[in-house]
């Protein structure tokens, strides 16, 4: 806190909320998400208080709000974040002495005092009157010198007016103002706080056995992916990929001829990182595709990994910025026993640091002329923490629209820490929660502590690294389970997409990944498949974007269900309320008895309402609180309700038809 004048202040702002770690880093918002601001103000002795939020947009103007009275000196304003980019707010207090003398005058005449006291106190509120007068439009000051011409003459009407206390507190001088220090406001793109992604491998979008897909084979993929409902199409990387210790199937440390090789192995002689597979169709295929996919409203997101094959070009010009072997060789990737023998890391730490820097910055640079704007950021946390806030921040200065995802399966605080510092997304541990203690504890940890302010977690049920146990076991009902609730629970979610729809539940016999890796060799896949999950995740995106409860983190609620194996929970917005129940148990029906917190949901106690579940398309009238649901995994393991306060219309007939 600072005093606005030279002179102490009566005036103190005890608290500013949202802020992150006292406002060292800005919090987050998604475009056209709401900033609700509380502050603790206080003052001595019983005057009160004015306030106002100022909102400032780097390099634009300054918006000020009224902050209105709570209880206990709390005070409150909000504001929309309509666009992306750095805005700033502060909180300004100071005593309201014209309505301060108006209360007390109020409680005087109440009290009885007699006309005498009455009189001199008038004549306070004159002078008070008068000073507001100096300095303000002519109009405007003969208005105040009225009033205070009013309150000389004894006119009690005047004194209490509430116009006349409207004027006042518009030209008060505010003497012994303070300011809050300015909290920062990250705000991003939209796509940032509610997105479905999805993700598929180019060079596996040929509809021939071994032959490798190209870039425009995999633009013919993006209607059908549109059309189920998604909003960004990631892609591995797709730069040249190198032939030295190039793996095989299945990470094999030597490849057989005409493997491909990991696409992570970055770079061959004929290009790096701002290069295409020539087999992919270059960078003219891959312009093809960026169009293709904006013709269709996708966006497309790129993989971006800091490493490099022993083939890589800057291998030979650059050598300097790798790390070496006391005999001098370059030493590859490894996190022992692991080898990654492909791959070499680059060393942000070199003597050349500033050079390599700037290099990784113009990596990215190059694929925003090209028209991506959305990164998923191969293992960050394997980088400088410095060379993510110094790269992220130049980046995002010139284009706000930037939207970095962390593939950062590592300790929460260096996860949170790349949160703070600019990745506008998160993968998370959503993969390795699935009892219900997990979950709801591991949610709760999302939405109720100061992570809500900061951190925005994507959940992802698998990726290519990651085949976790439960979907490897639980087939097709585990599938169905985990993907509702990486789409309910969070509303930005992505799947890795051929092998999570086909149901591919073949477990690597020694690691936690899909064995027939795709990302050590090409895969066909059927992609019009009728018994594939394509219609599941067609019907939810379709009730993602169709209910705003879903569309948001915060008001997320478990409800009490009684059985160990099943999770209740509801999200709210305004009148539209989702309620999700899910059978976690992918082999045995489960039935549990759910409570509906009527008064909490703003339902009526005696008054019957309806139950429809948006993904059987069944209605139910409810009444009172407690109902048993019961679900079968081998038909549906999850029901998605929407709670409508009135009986059912000839309208709601074509609402899923």
């Amino acid at each position: 806190m600072k005093s606005a004048s030279d002179r102490w202040a009566r005036v103190v702002i005890t608290s500013v909320e949202p802020r992150v770690q006292e406002g060292d880093w800005p919090i987050k918002r998604a475009a056209g998400e709401t900033v609700a601001v509380l502050a603790g103000i206080i003052v001595d002795g019983h005057d009160k208080l004015s306030a106002e939020l100022q909102v400032t947009r780097k390099g634009g103007a300054t918006m000020t709000l009224p902050m209105t009275p709570q209880f206990n000196d709390e005070y409150t304003a909000a504001f929309v974040a309509e666009s992306p980019g750095r805005y700033s707010y502060h909180v300004r207090a100071w005593v309201d002495r014209f309505g301060s003398w108006q209360d007390q005058f109020r409680r005087r005449k109440a009290g009885g005092a007699p006309e005498s006291v009455l009189l001199i106190e008038l004549l306070d509120g004159a002078k008070l009157l008068k000073e507001f007068a100096v300095n303000v439009p002519q109009a405007e000051r003969a208005q105040l010198l009225a009033y205070a011409n009013a309150l000389r003459e004894g006119n009690i009407k005047a004194a209490l007016d509430t116009e006349t206390l409207g004027l006042a507190r518009k030209h008060d001088p505010q003497r012994g103002a303070v300011e809050s220090a300015p909290v920062g406001v990250e705000v991003d793109p939209a796509l940032a706080g509610f997105a479905a992604w999805y993700e598929f491998f180019p060079r596996s979008s040929s509809d021939v056995a071994w032959v490798h897909g190209t870039l425009d084979d995999a633009a013919a993929r993006l209607p059908g992916i549109r059309d189920m409902g998604f909003d960004i199409v990631y892609l591995p990387p797709v730069h040249p990929v190198g032939t030295q210790f190039r793996k095989g199937k299945d990470n094999a440390p030597e490849a057989k001829p005409g493997e491909p090789g990991s696409p992570w192995a970055i770079g061959a002689p004929d290009g790096g990182h701002m290069s295409v597979h020539r087999e992919l169709g270059g960078l003219a295929a891959f312009d093809r595709f960026v169009a293709a996919a904006s013709d269709l409203g996708l966006q497309v997101a790129l993989d971006i990994a800091f490493q490099c094959s022993p083939d890589h070009p800057w291998v030979k010009e650059h050598p300097e910025w790798f790390k070496k072997r006391a005999d001098g060789t370059i030493r590859y990737a490894e996190n022992p026993p692991k080898k990654y023998q492909d791959v070499y890391p680059f060393d942000l730490g070199c003597e050349n640091w500033r050079t390599l820097w700037e290099a990784l910055k113009g990596v990215f640079e190059f694929w925003m002329e090209r028209g991506v704007f959305i990164f998923r950021v191969d293992n960050p946390h394997t980088k400088p923490l410095a060379f993510w806030e110094w790269c992220i921040g130049r980046l995002r200065a010139k284009n706000p629209e930037l939207i970095f995802l962390a593939e950062a399966f590592t300790r929460p605080k260096t996860m949170y820490a790349l949160a703070r510092l600019g990745f506008n997304n998160s993968y998370t541990y959503f993969t390795w929660r699935n009892t219900k203690e997990e979950l709801r504890g591991y949610m709760e940890e999302l939405t109720t502590t100061p992570l809500i302010e900061f951190f925005r977690p994507n959940f992802w049920p698998s990726t290519p690294d990651i085949l976790h146990e439960y979907l490897a076991s639980g087939g097709r009902p585990a599938h169905i389970v985990r993907y509702v609730l990486a789409a309910t629970l969070s509303p930005v979610y992505g799947v890795y997409g051929p092998p999570y729809e086909h149901v591919v539940c073949n477990q690597h016999p020694e690691r936690e990944e899909y064995a027939d890796n795709e990302k050590y060799e090409i895969r066909v896949w059927n992609w019009n498949d009728p018994g594939s999950l394509q219609p599941l995740f067609r019907r939810i995106n379709r009730i993602r974007r169709e209910n705003a409860a879903l569309q948001q983190l915060r008001m997320l609620r478990f409800l009490d269900i009684q059985n160990p194996h099943m999770l209740a929970y509801y999200k709210q917005s305004g009148s539209n309320i989702i309620v999700c129940v899910v059978n976690l148990d992918p082999f045995q029906v489960q039935e549990g008895v759910m409570t509906l917190p009527l008064e909490a949901l703003g339902l009526p106690q005696d008054t019957p309402f309806q139950m429809h579940d948006l993904l059987g398309g069944e209605r139910y009238i409810w009444q009172d609180q407690h109902y048993t649901v019961r679900l079968d995994p081998n038909v549906m393991p999850a029901r998605i309700y929407r709670i409508l306060q009135r009986l059912r219309t000839e309208a709601d007939f074509d609402y899923y038809s």
